[in-house]
């Protein structure tokens, strides 16, 4: 794999096909944990961490396990089971370091487990026939996009609150109209690779 697919892969991955503004997969923590910027960015590396590991375990589950034992039809149960252990994992490290974050993030951490931006990338990976350096990159990059969106979101609901908004747009639909228009920004990138 030459330099330029691996990065044709994470442009892609980041900003054309990202994976909350332009597939919508992962919108229930990226509205839910925007709020300020230190727990969105604790987020993003907590999902970073559980996407890129879990890309590169799914890809191997899928190729030596399921594949060869016919039980292809299993992937969706398998992948989930590996995210699962991945995220149990992640949680218990926060809690120990972190434990303001963990705090923070709340009910959203264990969330990960079904958060279908991470299992969406592990099938996007099978599906794009990936092998396993590609599926790695763009279960990283994704990641990538995933934290780039969801702290830019904060950002910008950090600066709304000190706005005068009307009583009327106030809270969720205001959060859902930011959310539309950056998501409208993000299709400007469309065409950008081929």
């Amino acid at each position: 794999m030459s330099i330029r697919e691996i990065m044709t892969i994470v442009i892609s991955a980041i900003l054309i096909n990202n994976y909350v503004l332009q597939r919508f997969l992962g919108v229930c923590p990226y509205l839910g944990v925007s709020k300020q910027i230190e727990t969105a960015l604790g987020m993003g590396m907590a999902v970073t961490f559980v996407m890129a590991i879990a890309s590169a375990f799914t890809w191997m589950v899928q190729r030596y396990v399921l594949v060869p034992l016919n039980l292809a039809f299993l992937q969706t149960i398998a992948f989930i089971l590996v995210i699962a252990a991945l995220v149990q994992f992640v949680e218990l490290v926060i809690r120990k370091s972190s434990p303001t974050l963990y705090q923070a993030l709340g009910i959203y951490l264990p969330l990960i487990t079904t958060n279908c931006a991470v299992l969406g990338v592990a099938v996007i990976n099978v599906r794009a026939a990936y092998g396993f350096l590609p599926s790695l990159v763009n279960g990283t990059a994704a990641a990538v996009g995933f934290t780039l969106a969801i702290t830019l979101m904060a950002g910008i609901r950090e600066r709304i609150e000190l706005s005068d908004i009307p009583p009327a747009l106030r809270g969720v639909p205001i959060t859902l109209i930011t959310a539309g228009l950056l998501s409208i920004a993000f299709f400007g990138f469309s065409g950008m690779v081929k």
